[in-house]
């Protein structure tokens, strides 16, 4: 956690002079750089650990390091090839890279960054010409007004042409304002949709508009041919760095693009739309957008081209593992820079996880592996071989070599070991299954859905005690899941109860006052009796009158006639400005309290009120695309007033791990973590039981969890019609996962079905089936949580910020 004026700064290597020059050596083939060899150095991996792995990869401690090693090959690079031709990224991954390269460009002559650079294998005595270099922009979206902050045009000059001081008469951008425009029509009139018909190419036009869009797709084309003809005159791309998208994406190659492929306008795919849904404010916009990329063989043109990948998280590591182990093939655009000597994969440790080689070099050199990797282990020999726990052999544990490593060092055999991982899944069943009496809970979520999507039918369990006492406290807004569209919708909808007079005799009395916690109850309960008689007009009275109190909030007038002129304007606004659009404070409130409601008809569903209710807020949600850190005054202290307030024997919170779902869960985890901190601090109480849960962003491996609470179809039932008839905003599933397209109560659903299926795996059907419980013999689903004291949150909040954070 830091303080407003807390300052970063550098963590320099040491430079191992000999060792280094003998890594370079010994890696002269894929030509390793000084500033690898040295961030290679403290590591205790290999460059690359062939047969099994395809690309040179190296690992490193965190996200900003990961920037700060980028950032330094870039530098380096620069150094030695002035007048170069590069290629950046954009997006929230090279957020570090940004940061890094700008603050040594700044402070260049400083003596302690001096010291860092040259600890890291930077020569200082040349400073990097950064006005000699040629930039290529990789990709935008087609068409795009490029003064949109959405759009990666506005992004590189940002960032880049400004940030690094680039000259940019050398650079090449995708203006696609301007692309397959005509001295009489801008290509933003002809596609006013946004959407491209690329049958076009190939078809007659069937009106005045259509022959427009031919001819657009036509110069687009050969705006495509040109731009890659240009890069090829310069050389090719001598230094690229690039993300890669949760299909294996490169720039806008996606997940099946010819290795040969060139500059060219296209189409993506679901997993990348639902990617850039964010940003362009929704999948309604990204679903069949376009775009224009260079190809994957304009990457790899140049044979001594350096071609960097940057991926951080557990998310990305099952793709980077496969780009890393295939051998060259369409399915993973990435594979394509087995091509090059000096491709490499800058990587996290938790991207890692999936690189199979580098897990067991990590697992030989753990001196007491954990009894949770034991359990992993075992585990896995059931999934691989198709067996469960009971059934697995010594044969089973020879023939794995992690097992295998395992058996070396603990003090027991492999009966045991399958024996004690047995005994964790009953366990964790049977904690799952207890259900708590005179517990005060606190559910805390970073977003208004987290909360039911991870964890809805045990949360339903304890509901039925009424000796229990929950709270439900949300840390964000939430306003970037709400859409413009939608807003203005709901607008719409109450200046229509305005304007009929139906609103007349509440306005004649206090309901619409801004601390009028009856009448918010009174409305989520007539919004949940129009539910239960499929009454829409009712939904949406109750939706409206607390539209109204919130519009008098926000807008900060009471006076109905201004309030209908201040609602058109809004209406206006929502219409006329371009989705993705970063939006006034209060504008993100106003969307934010849409959120607010739809939690507050969530728990009314269950019975509660607004008194079980809280709305947080935390100031460090702002919509940026590089989100700020939380401070202690404006984040803590509001976490901790509630906790003082409530006096909780329960927390839950979401617990991700490191770069996996949104940076938002991370934030408000650290957050949290250290409100519990001071609470303790204060109070002396330290029995507070700390739930770990995790939802649609992220899965636990079953070994990670220690409670499992079985789901009954009836269950996964109130999961889906609850969410689709609490939270209005979602159901359309603008900002849907990747993994899915659908609303995230099918994927949560999907997910807790999935993780049915692994437990039953391991325990075998009968075990469900001639159980003496009822509960486990309706299991269809399993939600998996992870129960902490708050020393262990402690620490594995301090290991998540070293994961992720340069500390």
């Amino acid at each position: 956690m830091t303080s407003e004026n807390e300052k970063k700064k550098p963590a320099p290597a040491k430079n191992q002079g000999p060792e280094i020059d003998e890594l370079i050596k010994k890696y002269k083939k894929y030509r390793l750089s000084k500033v690898e060899a040295t961030a290679m150095a403290v590591t205790p991996y290999d460059l690359i650990y062939a047969p099994a792995e395809k690309i040179p990869t190296i690992i490193v401690d965190n996200f900003p390091r990961l920037g700060k090693l980028s950032a330094l090959r870039f530098l380096e690079w620069v150094q030695v090839n002035p007048g170069g031709v590069i290629s950046l990224p954009t997006g929230k991954t090279p957020e570090h890279f940004i940061k890094w390269v700008q603050y040594y460009l700044n402070n260049w002559n400083d003596k302690a960054v001096c010291a860092d650079l040259e600890n890291n294998g930077i020569d200082t005595k040349i400073k990097p010409e950064m006005g000699s270099l040629h930039f290529i922009q990789i990709d935008e979206f087609y068409p795009m007004n490029p003064l949109q902050h959405n759009s990666f045009y506005y992004y590189v000059n940002k960032y880049y042409i400004k940030g690094f001081g680039l000259d940019p008469e050398k650079c090449l951008l995708l203006d696609c304002s301007e692309i397959g425009s005509t001295s009489q029509y801008n290509v933003l009139d002809i596609f006013r949709d946004k959407k491209v018909d690329l049958t076009l190419r190939y078809r007659k036009s069937r009106s005045y508009i259509e022959k427009l869009q031919k001819n657009a797709v036509a110069l687009a084309d050969q705006f495509c041919t040109e731009y890659e003809a240009k890069i090829r005159e310069l050389g090719g791309i001598g230094f690229f760095l690039g993300g890669i998208g949760p299909d294996g994406h490169i720039g806008f190659n996606v997940r099946g693009s010819d290795h040969f492929s060139t500059t060219r306008l296209t189409h993506t795919n679901y997993e990348t739309e639902a990617a850039a849904a964010g940003d362009l404010g929704g999948i309604e916009v990204s679903r069949g957008r376009l775009v224009i990329t260079i190809g994957l063989s304009t990457i790899t043109s140049n044979p001594d081209a350096t071609a960097i990948i940057i991926a951080a998280g557990e998310a990305k590591s099952g793709i980077v593992a496969d780009s890393i182990h295939s051998p060259l093939n369409n399915t993973y655009p990435a594979s394509v820079l087995q091509k090059l000597p000096s491709a490499r994969f800058y990587i996290t440790h938790g991207a890692a996880t999936c690189l199979t080689e580098r897990c067991y070099v990590d697992y030989v050199n753990d001196a007491a592996p954990s009894v949770e990797k034991e359990y992993r282990f075992v585990m896995n020999i059931g999934f691989d071989s198709g067996k469960t726990i009971s059934e697995l052999n010594d044969q089973d544990f020879k023939q794995d070599r992690f097992a295998s490593a395992l058996l070396k060092k603990v003090d027991h055999n492999w009966k045991e070991s399958k024996e004690r991982t047995l005994k964790h899944i009953k366990s964790s069943l049977d904690k799952g299954l207890q259900v708590r009496d005179n517990t005060v809970f606190l559910h805390t979520a970073p977003h208004h859905d987290d909360i039911m999507l991870g964890y809805l039918a045990y949360i339903q369990a304890n509901i039925a005690n009424p000796t229990n006492k929950h709270y439900f406290s949300y840390m964000t807004s939430g306003f970037t899941a709400v859409t413009n569209s939608y807003v203005a919708s709901l607008l719409r909808k109450m200046l229509e109860f305005l304007n009929n007079g139906s609103f007349n005799d509440l306005l004649e009395t206090d309901y619409f006052d801004a601390g009028n916690s009856n009448a918010k109850n009174t409305e989520a309960m007539m919004y949940l009796d129009g539910v239960a008689r499929k009454w829409v007009m009712q939904m949406d009275e109750a939706q409206s009158r607390r539209m109204l109190r919130n519009a008098m909030i926000v807008l900060e007038d009471d006076h109905i006639e201004n309030i209908k002129e201040r609602c058109e304007e809004l209406i206006n606004y929502f219409e006329t400005q371009y989705p993705g659009k970063k939006d006034l404070p209060y504008i993100q409130k106003f969307k934010g309290m849409v959120r607010e409601w739809e939690a507050d008809v969530l728990w009314a569903y269950f019975g509660f009120t607004m008194d079980s209710v809280r709305h947080l807020r935390l100031g460090f949600y702002k919509g940026d695309i590089f989100t700020e850190e939380p401070t202690i005054d404006r984040d803590v202290m509001p976490i901790l007033k509630l906790l003082l307030e409530v006096k909780p024997n329960v927390v839950t919170l979401a617990l991700d791990p490191e770069g996996s779902g949104p940076d938002t869960h991370y934030k408000v985890l650290q957050a949290i973590a250290h409100a519990l901190k001071l609470y303790e601090e204060q109070t002396g109480i330290t029995n507070i039981q700390v739930l770990g849960y995790r939802n649609v962003w992220f899965k636990y491996h079953p070994c990670e969890a220690n409670m499992y609470f079985p789901v009954s179809i009836a269950q996964l039932t109130a999961l889906e019609d609850s969410f689709l008839n609490s939270f209005a905003s979602q159901k359309d599933a603008s900002f849907p996962s990747y993994a899915f397209d659908g609303p995230f109560s099918g994927l949560a659903r999907k997910i807790q079905v999935h993780q049915y299926v692994q437990i039953q795996d391991l325990l075998g059907e009968e075990f469900f089936i001639r159980n003496q419980d009822p509960r486990l013999r309706a299991a269809h689903g399993m939600l998996f949580i992870k129960s902490l004291t708050t020393k262990e949150l402690f620490d594995l909040s301090r290991q998540l910020r070293k994961s992720t954070e340069e500390l």
